[in-house]
């Protein structure tokens, strides 16, 4: 009686989740994950799958939150579909090091970079997470205004029009 119990608790737990897609694994099936373009609209703007890891679900979400900027600032969307600009960007060469006091205040926790984020592609289902120990991923959609970031570094001098 108890072990039918205890089955039928665990599924009533598991259910809903994979109902929406998300998935608990103890695996780190999240590291070293590149952001993925899943679509660019007409205005500019990437939308990306990105991910995030920290020790809880909202400090990962944030990391996964600033990865997408950044990833469009330094390291160009190489993966996903072809649509999005595979260029950075910041083309100089030691542009982090250069502008790094600037940088480091522009991704502090709740700064300036999350006016150029958008979670309007934002669906339940998108989400998934994952953990390992102590640290937990996230997967997002979010939408990164390029355009508007563009214009922002080159109205700070950061970046050369």
């Amino acid at each position: 009686m108890k072990k039918s119990y205890f089955i039928g608790l665990a599924l009533l737990l598991i259910a809903p989740m994979s109902m929406y897609g998300i998935k608990k694994s103890n695996s780190a099936a999240y590291k070293n994950v590149p952001t993925e373009c899943l679509n660019v609209e007409l205005d500019g703007s990437q939308t990306l799958r990105v991910y995030g890891k920290g020790r809880n679900r909202t400090d990962a979400i944030e990391q996964a939150k600033k990865n997408a900027v950044y990833d469009v600032i330094f390291n160009g969307i190489k993966s996903g579909s072809g649509g999005c600009n595979t260029q950075p960007l910041l083309l100089e060469v030691n542009a982090k090091e250069k502008y790094e006091y600037y940088f480091n205040v522009f991704f502090k926790d709740k700064g300036e970079f999350l006016k150029y984020i958008s979670m309007e592609d934002q669906r339940i289902e998108t989400k998934k997470y994952g953990y390992t120990g102590t640290q937990m991923y996230y997967a997002i959609t979010v939408r990164v205004l390029r355009p508007e970031l563009k214009q922002r570094l080159i109205d700070d001098g950061i970046l050369k029009p």
